[in-house]
């Protein structure tokens, strides 16, 4: 695993980028008031997050979707020709839709792995991107989808949608008020338990289609961008990617990076000086039949550098405290719940709280009017961006920021080292 991000990588990914910008147009933006898309990864995620673009209508067409898996294709394409009325083109290559001149923006909502090879693509195609999280499989990956999205003026909206819900924005507001005084210590949790007779009995092992197969299941460009290319068939890999390390990184990347970077925008911060991660397979073990190569158990430790300590953990044999991030101050304490609710408790002291503050509740449907966790306002935040009517509350410089501390995470898990972060230098080490 390489240690460190150098100059001449710098320099190399600085200089293709300029290439690449003077090669291009200026940036794609719609003709109209609609953003012509082109759907990457129609699977669970991908269906669901074009089904929350689809509130917002009036911005944007769907004119091409893209899947590897026909079942995938089909669904998506009815989704669009069901909310959207018209029939989109159908790709199984991406790289095809990338050339089609009518598509003006792409959702790319793949594994993980194939995030870097269709990001920089597109951009080299001169399309706007809405890129599920984590940004790119590596700390690599990432800085070179920055370096390219930021020389061609691109819109990259990464799907760290937690920042378009309003009960975090309200967390934002009180803690710039001053509401919980200093804080130096965050708790982020996220823990899952699973009905073992259900058809999901654990943790990402999603349905597998009765009728998939090599056929109709295109696993070599599946397998792009993966170290292992003469990889037979495997339908646990493709349909349960997130459970293998070629493809993903399991608590990393899926659960961490939503929650470090709400972090960052609630309090400000940017990324931690080091990690520390610990963790295992305790509950799906090979014993029990699963193959699974990223942990179900995992914690992580990190050290901010202004006095700031974030602690992780995640755990998928007991939800009782479900999911959820506390930010503890000196005058207060803000906790955000399951993405529903938002409570603020007063510190106090000889029982009366600090400057007569009181405790607030809030509902984020009942109080604040959201029904999502904030992925249809995100993916409205993009197509607006699109537009040139907004900017992107998630670019790809903040998705990158929020992805660093899960891949330090992953190395330090890894290698069982405590791993440090320069953020001036971009270089990261090892203890």
């Amino acid at each position: 695993m390489p240690q460190e991000i150098g100059r001449r990588d710098f320099l190399r990914t600085s200089t293709a980028a300029a290439a690449v910008a003077g090669a291009l147009a200026r940036p794609v933006r719609a003709q109209s008031d609609r953003v012509n898309l082109g759907w990457i990864g129609t699977g669970s995620r991908g269906f669901y997050v074009m089904g929350r673009g689809y509130e917002s209508k009036e911005l944007l067409q769907v004119v091409a979707v893209c899947d590897t898996y026909a079942g995938n294709l089909a669904k998506g394409k009815d989704q669009v020709q069901t909310k959207g009325g018209n029939t989109p083109k159908t790709y199984v290559d991406y790289r095809e839709l990338l050339a089609d001149p009518t598509v003006t923006a792409v959702a790319i909502s793949t594994p993980e792995h194939l995030h870097f090879p269709m990001a920089m693509a597109a951009l080299k195609a001169g399309k706007n991107i809405y890129l599920e999280k984590p940004i790119a499989h590596t700390i690599e990956e990432g800085a070179q989808i920055v370096a390219l999205a930021e020389k061609t003026g691109l819109v990259v909206q990464v799907g760290t949608q937690n920042r378009s819900s309003l009960l975090y924005k309200r967390a934002k507001d009180m803690v710039e008020q001053g509401m919980i005084g200093e804080c130096h210590f965050t708790r982020a949790f996220w823990y899952r338990n699973f009905d073992t007779s259900a058809a999901v009995p654990a943790a990402w092992r999603y349905v597998i289609p009765d009728d998939a197969s090599p056929e109709n299941t295109d696993w070599k460009r599946f397998l792009e961008g993966a170290k292992d290319q003469k990889l037979a068939f495997d339908k646990h890999r493709y349909f349960q990617w997130r459970n293998y390390w070629d493809y993903s990184s399991g608590i990393s990347t899926d659960l961490l990076v939503h929650q470090t970077d709400i972090s960052n925008f609630v309090l400000g911060k940017t990324v931690p000086s080091s990690c520390v991660a610990s963790g295992g397979i305790y509950m799906w073990t090979r014993e029990k039949g699963d193959d699974r190569e990223v942990p179900d158990t995992f914690s992580a430790v990190y050290e901010y550098p202004d006095k700031f300590e974030l602690n992780y953990s995640s755990a998928f044999g007991n939800d009782q405290y479900g999911y959820g991030e506390q930010f503890m101050g000196s005058e207060g304490t803000i906790e955000v719940i399951s993405r529903q609710y938002m409570n603020y408790f007063p510190q106090k002291f000889n029982g009366k709280p600090v400057k007569d503050r009181k405790e607030v509740h809030l509902d984020r449907l009942a109080d604040l009017g959201q029904q999502d966790d904030g992925t249809a306002a995100h993916v409205r935040n993009f197509l607006q961006a699109c537009l040139g009517k907004e900017k992107a509350i998630a670019p790809a410089r903040a998705g990158q920021i929020a992805a660093i501390p899960g891949h330090l995470a992953t190395m330090s898990y890894k290698m069982n080292k405590k791993v440090f972060w320069d953020d001036k230098t971009q270089k990261y080490r090892l203890s």
